[in-house]
């Protein structure tokens, strides 16, 4: 791994001023993915924007649209601008139809159907009429006929990623376990640039399950989470510092350490907000506040929840503003009756 970060930051260095530049670059970026894992995420985006252009430059139709793609995925992760990723999905859409890429256009279909979930609208009008546009279900039942682990490595973490955050801990957790049984025979040990992404949803969903079923599996996986993260945050401090935060928060709070999770959960708040992070700043505030009403400090947490939507609002995810606002009318509704 650090090798081959070092590799990447080297031919970055070289690429500059090169007269094949562009040529190189539009080879080389769908390799180093790995970049993601130790530079800042929002600057990985941003290479990968430059390979695509590189690649439209020369002519290099596939490369083009691999980095096209990992942008897109990029920008999910760290860009505050669902509703302008969404936008330019669409258009990247009808480059991948009309160069026939298959592959790529399928993998794009799963985070686009991410993008709409959270948002609340598909906003497919400006498609084409014969592109076929197909769930993540659909997908996810396309992968499993067609044995694609690279599409059904992308269906299953645009999956997670809308169920963590909708607070559905179970299916989270039933789709962690499916694509474990993914990962067998060749696939075993496989590694790939968004692993880190199932180990926060699936960690933070796990801890949840532990503290309301009081099952052991469950906190035995979350553990298990907390302690990949460490090793994740050892290479970059900056993408995965406020995720760890957040997870050793959750494992505070499961084992009653109320004062130490208080302190990660405001921890994972101020890491994620400097590192640019809203959205999951935004989800920090939200277990934050969950925390806090739980532990009858219902003021408190009604003011985390508050800004907890008021950052998804940010971030374009307003269907889950919806879901957050209808859950602090639960709480005034209930609160007299505690």
């Amino acid at each position: 791994f650090d090798l081959a970060c070092r590799i990447s930051r080297i031919t970055e260095f070289l690429l500059n001023g090169n007269k094949n530049e562009h040529a190189l670059r539009a080879k080389l970026t769908p390799f180093f993915t790995v970049k993601a894992l130790a530079e800042p995420v929002q600057a990985f985006a941003a290479s990968t924007l430059n390979g695509y252009k590189s690649a439209k430059i020369v002519g290099d139709v596939d490369n083009a649209m691999m980095c096209g793609m990992v942008h897109c995925i990029a920008r999910l992760f760290s860009i505050p601008d669902l509703i302008g990723l969404q936008k330019y999905m669409v258009n990247f859409f009808q480059q991948m139809a009309r160069h026939k890429r298959i592959g790529v256009l399928l993998s794009v279909m799963s985070y686009f159907n991410a993008v709409a979930d959270l948002i609340g609208n598909r906003d497919i009008c400006r498609i084409d009429t014969r592109l076929e546009m197909k769930s993540n279900v659909e997908l996810y039942h396309l992968a499993l006929s067609s044995q694609s682990s690279y599409l059904m490595h992308h269906v299953i973490t645009n999956r997670m990623f809308v169920h963590c955050y909708f607070k559905e801990h179970v299916l989270v957790a039933d789709l962690a376990e499916k694509c474990r049984k993914v990962r067998t025979g060749a696939n075993a040990g496989t590694k790939r640039a968004l692993d880190f992404s199932f180990v926060f949803f699936e960690g933070i969903s796990a801890l949840c399950l532990a503290r309301d079923t009081k099952q052991e599996k469950w906190r035995q996986i979350g553990e298990k989470c907390v302690q990949t993260m460490r090793q994740h945050e050892k290479y970059s401090s900056w993408n995965y510092e406020n995720k760890l935060s957040l997870l050793e928060a959750e494992l505070h709070y499961l084992d009653d350490r109320h004062m130490m999770a208080e302190l990660s959960y405001q921890g994972a708040i101020i890491s994620a907000h400097d590192h640019k992070f809203f959205h999951e700043e935004a989800l920090a505030h939200e277990l934050y506040g969950i925390f806090l009403v739980e532990n009858k400090e219902v003021l408190r947490g009604l003011e985390h929840l508050r800004t907890a939507m008021e950052e998804f609002k940010k971030w374009g995810a307003l269907r889950k503003v919806d879901a957050v606002k209808d859950f602090m009318v639960l709480i005034e509704q209930t609160v007299n009756l505690w």
